[in-house]
């Protein structure tokens, strides 16, 4: 079952002393038959979880890297079925890589939440990151993926108070994944502080691992939230990577992938010592 890849995975990580890598690509970017090579090339470079991005009109929570990212993929004709194609491949290739897709309701609930649920179970999608649908809105999509054994993540923000916080727990599984900085997907970096004191609360909160992203771009900005936090999330970096690389971005992709781990797996060894 999917739940057992998202905790093997976050265990094993757990075990190596080091936080987990996770990355964020567009599904379709630059287009559906090119995005096969760089999910290879994401595990080539050390990932261990992969949030594919569903491309949507309106990104509202996402920066320009992210937004181009979702114009490209969408002008090069990428639907859902493509993106259910993609990861049924890639499942086929990684039987032990996480895969979870992230993106916007209408795209998700468009065919009904059953049909999707379904959809993600068939092509051995793991997990869900519904970023528009709040905890209080839950029964639009929650109950179908639990049906299915995928797991639905939910984000927790700067402005998750310890008031809300039982509710966004609430149904929640895989991971917990927090927005380090107010505003959108990109640019912008929490200060290191204010995301250790974010990840002890979120941590006493719940066993779930807390991930940390928005706004990690560097592999040191990526080991200094990965000594606390039990995963670390990469996206807009990335996703720059595509845009200026294109077609031919795959190996670009994994050497910054690879620099990323380095970081996340030299960290763990001081640590140890």
């Amino acid at each position: 079952m999917s739940a057992d890849r998202m905790s093997a995975r976050f265990a094993a990580c757990k075990a190596q002393g080091r936080a987990a890598l996770v990355t964020f690509v567009t599904a379709g970017d630059p287009t559906a038959a090119d995005t096969g090579a760089i999910l290879d090339a994401l595990v080539a470079g050390g990932a261990d979880v992969i949030e594919l991005g569903m491309p949507f009109t309106d990104p509202m929570a996402d920066g320009p890297a992210i937004e181009l990212a979702n114009l490209r993929s969408l002008g090069s004709g990428t639907k859902t079925k493509d993106i259910f194609a993609i990861a049924a491949a890639f499942r086929a290739r990684h039987p032990d890589v996480p895969v979870v897709l992230m993106g916007y309701a209408n795209p998700m609930l468009v065919r009904g939440p059953d049909w999707f649920a379904d959809q993600c179970k068939a092509s051995g999608v793991d997990g869900v990151i519904c970023v528009d649908v709040p905890p209080e809105e839950d029964a639009e999509i929650g109950p179908a993926l639990r049906a299915a054994g995928v797991h639905l993540i939910r984000l927790a923000t700067p402005t998750t108070d310890a008031a809300r916080l039982p509710a966004v727990l609430d149904g929640a599984s895989g991971f917990l994944y927090y927005v380090s900085v107010a505003g959108v997907t990109g640019k912008q970096q929490a200060a290191q502080a204010a995301v250790e004191q974010a990840v002890a609360r979120l941590k006493a909160a719940t066993d779930l691992p807390v991930s940390v992203g928005f706004g990690v771009r560097t592999p040191e900005q990526a080991a200094a939230i990965g000594r606390v936090a039990d995963g670390v999330v990469v996206g807009s970096a990335i996703v720059d990577i595509i845009g200026s690389h294109g077609d031919a971005a795959a190996p670009f992709v994994q050497e910054f992938v690879a620099a990323l781990r380095g970081a996340l797996t030299a960290k763990s060894r001081e640590t140890a010592a």
